[in-house]
């Protein structure tokens, strides 16, 4: 079991020489900020909640007889509905410092470090180190120190197999999808007959970026307009000289 909460906290590294030797982090900690973008994903309540839901049922069926808990723990599955409503549905962000999980959960560091550890290893959770520098003052810099983990949620195909179609959509009413098709029509007429510069207005959701992208459509159209009217005076003087 020491083994699991090592694995969880890893061994101290020194970054930077003897500058950062004094200020150790976890091993394969990476800069705070250089890594999170690409492993961060969007999410939605839906899914979250199937995380959720399928590891209470991973745990009841792994349970061995006459045994209390399962392969996660209950203290498992508290840290895990505790990180799905943390977690940023607009970006995935999720950072939780262990301190705060033993606060809010009233638990041990070693009982949630524990925890964390069996969601990792069962596939509902997994995380990047990251350590940020420091800049001091009383000497030269910049030195190191752990900050908290990035965590990310996911659902192991084993765990997903329990749920079947459960939380899955319901099929719509027949005069809901006709509806919701009409609407569709519509609006790609109305999309269709619109100007350049109003177009932006209905397609982009940043107002400052379809005001720029509206004067560009103003700026198209009034070119345009330019064009085709030399090629009327163009073509009206072509006329007036064959009859002439």
């Amino acid at each position: 079991m020491m083994k699991a909460i090592g694995a969880v906290l890893g061994g101290p590294v020194s970054l930077g020489g003897a500058r950062a030797g004094r200020h150790p982090v976890r091993r394969g900690s990476r800069l705070v900020g250089t890594c999170e973008g690409a492993w961060w994903r969007r999410t939605d309540r839906q899914e979250v909640r199937r995380v959720v839901l399928a590891a209470k049922r991973y745990e009841l069926a792994g349970r061995a007889p006459g045994r209390r808990g399962g392969p996660l723990g209950h203290v498992g599955l508290e840290v895990l509905e505790l990180l799905a409503n943390l977690v940023s549905f607009r970006s995935g962000r999720l950072e939780p410092a262990i301190t705060y999980l033993m606060q809010r959960l009233k638990r041990s560091k070693d009982a949630v470090v524990r925890a964390l550890a069996a969601l990792r290893e069962h596939g509902f959770l997994d995380w990047l180190r990251r350590h940020e520098r420091v800049e001091l003052v009383d000497g030269p810099g910049p030195r190191v120190r752990q900050v908290s983990n990035a965590y990310r949620l996911s659902l192991p195909p084993r765990a997903a197999r329990l749920l079947g179609h459960l939380l899955s959509d319901p099929p719509l009413p027949e005069d809901v999808v006709q509806e919701r098709e009409d609407r569709a029509a519509w609006l790609r007429e109305h999309k269709a007959g619109l100007p350049l510069s109003e177009l932006p207005l209905v397609e982009v959701d940043d107002d400052r970026l379809a005001r720029v992208l509206g004067e560009l459509g103003r700026a198209v159209e009034a070119r345009t307009r330019a064009a085709r009217s030399t090629q009327a005076d163009r073509d009206q003087r072509r006329g007036d000289e064959v009859f002439s």
